[in-house]
């Protein structure tokens, strides 16, 4: 029996790209969020990262999809079927990562969130922050909340859903 949620998540993946009939390793790294404010702590993350060692470009270029959405997808299933019957303090996070993406994609978020900041804080006005998957939106808040000055929110509803960046403390206009 698979005991650890990185066991489990690791099996699942593999066992999903086998019935696309791609044989590949999946490596797992687990990544601790402590906690911030004394807020409750972030879930375990569990980054599962597909070897694309034995991958053509072609392959690669499936799994990831449009801007991330075949990978956004892939992980939207292992969070949804990885959770699924498991009590809330054993729920993890899972973090599918192939070539590279997941790593490039969030320090491009990081930058966009900074330059928002920058933005928000020199015009004082809220900045709206388009083409982010819901994943990356909370990757967004996340960040945000090393900003003591700024908050965030989400408005809009899907597909066209966008994060909104305002200094803190503002009201709802």
């Amino acid at each position: 029996m698979l005991d650890s949620p990185m066991q489990r998540g690791q099996q699942w993946l593999k066992t999903l790209l086998q019935l696309t009939e791609i044989s590949t390793e999946i490596r797992g790294e687990l990544k601790v969020s402590p906690s911030q404010d004394g807020d409750s702590p972030e879930p375990d993350n569990y980054w599962l990262t597909i070897d694309e060692s034995n991958l053509t470009p072609t392959q690669i270029q499936v799994l990831i999809g449009t801007d991330g959405s075949a990978l956004d997808a892939i992980q939207y299933l292992a969070n949804s079927v990885l959770n699924l019957s498991q009590p809330e303090e054993e729920q993890a996070s899972y973090t599918i990562e192939l070539n590279g993406y997941r790593v490039q994609r969030e320090a491009e978020i990081r930058v966009m969130a900074e330059a928002a900041a920058d933005e928000v804080r020199s015009s004082g006005q809220e900045v709206e922050i388009k083409s982010l998957s819901s994943a990356e939106r909370r990757q967004m808040h996340t960040f945000f909340k090393e900003f003591r000055d700024l908050e965030t929110f989400s408005r809009g509803k899907e597909p066209h859903r966008h994060l909104v960046v305002r200094p803190a403390g503002t009201l709802e206009s």
